[in-house]
């Protein structure tokens, strides 16, 4: 039996589906439990009142905060190349993102 360690370098291998469909989305819904974190996202269209989730991801809070750190470094990085992504208005982020979301322990 081969003992590895468990930060070892490893090489992983992804493999993406030839036949994967890639889902745009503009809205999402984040909420949680004490054990995940749920992030619904959707594509919304200027005038509709409603729309549905295409595609839902879990992940341990500790996932997502390593995830949010990635996607930090990310944007952080494509800024370097690009510029600064400018944000609409003076709101927040979140208020542009999820305004009129009612997050779904508030649901009726």
């Amino acid at each position: 039996m081969t003992n590895i360690p468990p930060h070892s370098q490893r090489q992983l291998k992804i493999e993406v589906p030839p036949d994967l469909e890639p889902t745009y989305v503009n809205m999402a819904r984040i909420s949680h439990s004490p054990a995940e974190i749920i992030m619904d996202f959707a594509c919304i269209l200027p005038g509709d009142d409603k729309t549905t989730i295409t595609s839902r991801m879990l992940m341990s809070p500790l996932g997502a905060k390593l995830f949010l750190r990635a996607l930090g470094e990310n944007l952080t990085r494509y800024e370097t190349i690009f510029g600064e992504i400018k944000l609409p208005g003076d709101s927040s982020l979140a208020n542009n993102l999820f305004r009129n979301i009612i997050p779904p322990d508030k649901e009726e």
